[in-house]
């Protein structure tokens, strides 16, 4: 499982207060493009508060996983780029750089991708192409082991037969911690789901 890895530093507040709250969605648009030429991506942004400094968190992910040496080159590229902007306002802040935890819901077709090979617990509601459109149709829950996933969907194993589901037909996924498997672990304020942390890294 991946490994969770925080970062933090602490930066000296600007003259001239506090200012209003950072928007979230804001500091996604500017953390995006720095990520994107790391071949990341920006999966959470989440603003709140430590004491009198502010606290942004944000959680990135790759296909390779995040490596805690990937953790502490986000923490310096995003921490340049928002010291040269005005997007965390005046106050002092914290930044929190992490990796997903075993927790995070699979909702993305990267997420499905990046679970090859693990075991996931999903609710199914597949839906038959020759039947009307308003016809009712009862959810599954079912545990399967992710095989593959592409543009499409997905494709579990579960009871020992393949199965490929469109990802409108899926829920969120949840991975399971499998016995003998090494745990993942996981990541308040305003929060900003991405499109979609070694240590502190502060502000």
């Amino acid at each position: 499982m991946q490994q969770d890895a925080r970062r933090a530093a602490p930066r000296q507040p600007r003259p001239g207060g506090q200012g209003p709250p950072p928007d979230a969605a804001r500091l996604g648009r500017l953390i995006e493009p720095v990520l994107r030429a790391m071949d990341l991506d920006l999966e959470a942004v989440k603003v709140g508060a430590a004491g009198r400094r502010r606290l942004l968190r944000i959680t990135v992910d790759g296909d390779g996983g995040v490596s805690l040496d990937d953790i502490a080159e986000v923490s310096r590229e995003v921490s340049a780029r928002l010291d040269a902007s005005d997007a965390m306002g005046d106050a002092p802040y914290t930044l929190e750089v992490s990796s997903p935890g075993v927790d995070r819901p699979l909702t993305e077709p990267r997420h499905w991708r990046r679970a090859a090979g693990r075991l996931v617990a999903v609710r199914l509601t597949p839906r038959d192409p020759d039947a009307p459109p308003e016809s009712p149709v009862a959810p599954v829950d079912v545990q399967g082991r992710v095989i593959e996933a592409d543009g499409d969907g997905v494709t579990l194993q579960i009871d020992g037969g393949l199965r490929t589901v469109r990802y409108a037909d899926l829920g969120p996924g949840r991975v399971q911690v499998e016995f003998g498997r090494p745990a993942d672990a996981g990541d308040a304020g305003e929060s900003w789901d991405g499109p979609g942390e070694e240590g502190p890294d502060g502000h």
